[in-house]
């Protein structure tokens, strides 16, 4: 360590546990020496030190499978590189399953895990008894087994990346507490310390369970919670071996690794308990008091399971503090409220175990300007304001923890800190039985229930008990009409003169339009790849009205304004808040207008994607004439206080044409016919326009130049790596497809679904997906194949196709 503090340094990192020390360590590999690490105390003093040590690579997102399997690979030859031991055991891993319903999980793990080239297997209880010989197996079902899975000593771990880091140039200064930061212009221009003052062009916030309160001092909302989590050891137990794997039993809320000879106990519980205020700043290599009688409870059911565990010896007790999340993904990325201010925190007591990979992915994030893949489901652009309040991050965290060993259920829905954004008619769905699913705070109608019927989602991995009445919603939208409350839309104002130049540059489409028509669009990276995916609508010369989905909202605000230039005449607005909108679809849609609303709506008057001022029931409306259901229809943006009456006028008016109130199960249905893409789902960073079927929304001839366009003329000359088609399959009510199921041609692996669910219309399953093959995949390739699915471990038949399933000349959308 040098004697020196600095004055200055291009990258300051808050923080010497495993992440930070592991980003440092990846920056200054990368040749960025001028690395900094700030730590309140000792390096690992935080939560490393007490960190149990067990690797598990598997994630059911493919970039978070990446960063995790890069993390493996670089444990297995820290050592070697650093002279640094890491106690790194690459002993593979098992859960186990006692119900039906656990191995039907693991079943669709190991197909999610098939999917993005991971090794799983289900084993006999026999086979499960043989690796693990000190577990009795008579009431075990099945075992979940995963080689890549082992073990490591995390303060060595942490201490080998600081001692590469080092080895590369970065400096540590230890007992240096940070007390703010400088910004100008918003963005980070220092970081401030008890020893002075830090310039830096960039700072990293990896404090752990400290992150949330450094981030206030930047203004910077990090929604994590720091909450108890305890495991012991064991004195040494015959039969425990170095290379037994390590092991979980979710139903009974354990985990067990070997600790020299002995066992180390961990326990995720349903019911954790949280610390609320203020870390002490004396924290450091602390504990928490023993808490036997939330502990000893479920430990006697693992007893059954591990006999030896009755007469083992305690030899220390860890009960330590850990950060968590309300989705049990870290928080990661540059802040949204701050430039070039970068968080890694939140890793939900696998921080170590995600270090390795964590510290590549900021590192090139900071020094690109971009991660190395799509890393969405840990972006902390995916919290909104409401993540704020330390009541919705307590109470949505502990949920989060509390779901760590139970089955992850389809289309399961939290319940914690709900309701909280309601919309304007939110009351009168209610009274007709609507059962909500929550997104980004907002309450949002899945699907209405009859009469007979409790609007409650029943859990199951076979057909949904919602089937029938989302079946039809459905139908109501393809033969009359269907309504929808899609208030939850994100929506900005763009305004001032240079408008049109700031969104030529960003959107893909040609957004140089006559005021009134609606633009379908998507902003692209400089390879090509989405980042937003939206509409975009001329109000007039200088104002847009921009709409994405709700819980992008943070994320495509921050994108946009990001992309405004300092000495533009352009000014972005939030106006969500303002705007209910309700979307009125199907055949009969435009019959039910012509009696409620004041305003040509006729095909001549109000072609497919224009805009229109129309009056419904005296409220406002901003008329939007596009669709995601694939029928004739609109989009009404109404103000918030005029949302009732229209809903009201608009309802009344319907009754006569069938009209039917719907929510998002049937939207996913309808959509899925007719081959909509979905961000975050079918398209992505990782994904570009023609790769995803939307060249026709690429304006190349546009006046102005775009980003991505370079990288799109490119691939444009060549032939494409992955193409996302649609599949079918037949019905089958044991058959449930909803994403990262295998799609196998001739047999062979060649990509995953990366959305699915059932078509009313056409009676099949379907999912979309994008099929790969590094020497080019052509429609004649694609046609030459012969297609399965599989899902939950065993394959069906499926039929390719390449046009959208339903209205694949779109007469009925522009009718």
């Amino acid at each position: 360590m040098s004697d020196k503090f600095p004055d200055q340094a291009r990258v300051v990192i808050i923080g010497g546990g495993a992440i930070g020390c592991a980003t440092a360590y990846h920056l200054a590999k990368h040749g960025c020496k001028d690395v900094v690490i700030v730590e309140r105390n000792k390096l690992t003093s935080g939560s490393t030190w007490h960190a149990a040590g067990a690797y598990a690579q598997f994630r059911t997102d493919p970039n978070a499978g990446r960063m995790m399997a890069y993390g493996g690979e670089l444990y297995a030859q820290l050592e070697a590189e650093t002279g640094q031991a890491t106690g790194w055991n690459p002993t593979g891993g098992m859960r186990v399953a006692c119900t039906p319903e656990r191995r039907r999980e693991y079943e669709r793990a190991i197909t999610i895990a098939r999917s993005f080239g991971v090794e799983m297997a289900l084993i006999s209880p026999k086979e499960a008894g043989e690796m693990v010989p000190i577990m009795t197996t008579d009431k075990l079902d099945s075992a979940l087994y995963i080689p890549s899975d082992g073990g490591f000593s995390p303060s060595d771990i942490c201490m080998a990346l600081a001692k590469g880091a080092r080895m590369n140039g970065a400096r540590i200064f230890e007992d240096t507490v940070v007390i703010g930061f400088d910004i100008e212009h918003g963005a980070v221009t220092a970081v401030k310390t008890e020893q002075g003052t830090i310039k830096c062009e960039t700072a990293v916030i990896c404090c752990g369970i400290w992150s949330r309160e450094i981030g206030r001092l930047a203004g910077v909302n990090i929604p994590i919670q720091p909450s108890h989590h305890c495991y012991f050891i064991t004195e040494q137990i015959d039969g425990v071996t170095r290379d037994m794997p390590t092991f979980r039993d979710p139903d009974l809320w354990h985990y067990i690794r070997e600790e020299v000879g002995g066992l180390i106990v961990g326990q995720y519980d349903p019911d954790p308990i949280p610390y609320i205020g203020a870390i002490p700043e004396n924290h450091e290599f602390k504990l928490m008091p023993e808490n036997l009688d939330h502990f000893m409870p479920r430990l006697e059911g693992l007893m059954d399971w591990i006999p030896s565990l009755q007469t083992a010896g305690i030899k220390t007790w860890i009960h330590g503090l850990e950060a968590f999340t309300e989705d049990q993904n870290p928080v990661m990325g540059e802040a949204p409220e701050v430039r070039n201010l970068f968080v890694s925190a939140g890793f939900n007591a696998y921080g170590v175990t995600g270090a390795g990979g964590a510290g590549m992915v900021i590192g090139e994030w900071i020094l690109n300007g971009e991660p190395p893949f799509d890393m969405w489901s840990f972006d902390i652009r995916r919290f909104g304001a409401y993540h704020r309040s330390d009541n919705q991050v307590l109470a949505r965290s502990l949920e989060g923890q509390g779901h760590h060993y139970t089955i992850i259920w389809p289309y399961e829905d939290m319940k914690a800190g709900r309701p909280l954004r309601r919309s304007a008619i939110y009351g009168a769905l209610q009274d007709k039985r609507a059962c909500f699913g929550g997104k980004f705070g907002w309450e949002r109608p899945n699907w209405f229930a009859p009469e007979d019927v409790e609007p409650v989602e029943v859990d199951s991995f076979s057909r949904p008990n919602w089937h029938p009445y989302v079946a039809a919603e459905h139908n109501a939208c393809r033969n009359a009409a269907a309504i929808f409350d899609q208030s939850s839309f994100a929506k900005y104002t763009l305004i001032g003169r240079d408008a049109e130049a700031v969104l030529g540059r960003l959107c893909a489409g040609d957004v140089a339009t006559d005021p009134g028509q609606v633009t379908y669009t998507a902003m692209l990276n400089r390879h090509g790849g989405i980042e937003c995916d939206l509409t975009v609508t001329r109000i007039t010369g200088d104002e847009y009205y921009i709409v994405t989905g709700t819980g992008f909202a943070t994320h495509d605000f921050n994108h946009i304004k990001r992309h405004i230039p300092d000495d533009a005449h352009a000014a972005l607005i939030d106006v969500t808040s303002a705007f209910g909108v309700l979307s009125l679809m199907g055949p009969r849609s435009r019959q039910i207008l012509e009696v409620a609303a004041e305003g040509d709506v006729s095909a001549e008057a109000f072609p497919f994607f224009t805009a229109r001022e129309i009056q419904i029931g005296g409220a406002p409306v901003r008329a939007l004439r596009v669709t995601y259901m694939g029928e004739l229809g609109w989009e009404l943006h109404i103000p918030t206080e005029y949302m009732l009456i229209a809903y009201e006028t608009l309802t009344a008016a319907g009754a006569a044409f069938g009209l039917m109130d719907a929510g998002y199960r049937a939207i996913d249905s309808l959509r899925l016919e007719k081959g909509y893409r979905a961000w975050a789902a079918d398209i992505g960073p990782d994904y570009t326009p023609l790769e995803a079927g939307l060249g026709f929304a690429v304006a190349f001839d546009k006046t102005a130049d775009f980003i991505g366009r370079d990288a799109l003329l490119r691939q444009r000359d060549e032939p494409l790596a992955k193409r996302l088609v649609t599949l079918t399959a037949e019905d089958d009510p044991e058959l449930l497809l909803t994403g990262r199921e295998t799609i196998l041609r001739d047999g062979e692996r060649v990509g995953w679904l990366s959305s699915g669910g059932y078509g009313h219309t056409i009676g099949k399953h379907i999912g979309l997906g994008f099929v790969r093959h590094s020497g080019g995949v052509t429609a004649d390739y694609l046609r030459a194949g012969t297609y399965r699915i599989e899902s939950a471990n065993r394959q069906v038949d499926a039929e390719l196709h390449l046009a959208p399933l339903y209205d694949p000349d779109n007469s009925r959308v522009r009718g």
